[in-house]
């Protein structure tokens, strides 16, 4: 049994929202599957985190004992189509970079979208249901598009950028800083 569903906007540029549309049965003596069509309305919930644990936008860290290392987890949903809410970017206008060979690999590998609210999404129906686009495979084909030296001054830079506490993911999580997607 397989849950396919629609990505479905929300007024949050990035983020949306899963709608089930359809439940999968494959019948293996037809060598077919059923398809039942869900009413509208049906959200899936983003992720629950367990009691206790870290939360760092969509990640979650635990510690499962004094003896290991944390643990970050990061549940999400595969979409295995470019979605809709970033259909202008394949054919958007650029001189050199990326070439449209590259532009197709990213294309076709989709993304995620993870379970994480807006932060000004204050009611908690819509705070459990709410998603976040995620493209970081994206990223690794964009980085992997590059020379080696472009490489190694994206990563140094990221490094420079944490460590000087100028992107979310340093100490001071929540102001307004620069963020990695500024840097590439």
């Amino acid at each position: 049994m397989s849950r396919h569903y629609e990505i479905v906007h929300s007024r949050w540029p990035g983020y949306v929202y899963l709608e089930l549309r359809y439940l999968l049965t494959e019948c293996p003596e037809k060598g077919k599957y059923s398809a039942v069509e869900y009413d509208k309305g049906n959200y899936h919930p983003s992720a629950r985190y367990p009691v206790g644990c870290d939360t760092h936008g969509p990640a979650h860290r635990q510690i499962p004992n004094e003896n290991l290392l944390p643990i970050d987890t990061v549940p999400c949903v595969r979409c295995l189509s470019w979605p809709p809410q970033a259909a202008e970017w394949p054919t958007r206008h650029r001189n050199i970079w990326p070439d449209s060979e590259t532009v197709d690999r990213v294309v076709s590998s989709g993304c995620d979208v993870v379970g994480v609210a807006h932060h000004e999404i204050q009611d908690k129906l819509n705070r459990t249901h709410q998603w976040r686009l995620s493209f970081s495979r994206s990223e690794i084909v964009l980085i992997n598009s590059w020379i080696p030296v472009q490489q190694i001054v994206y990563h140094m830079l990221r490094v420079f950028m944490k460590t000087e506490r100028l992107t979310d993911s340093a100490v001071n999580f929540g102001a307004r800083t620069v963020s990695n997607y500024h840097i590439f």
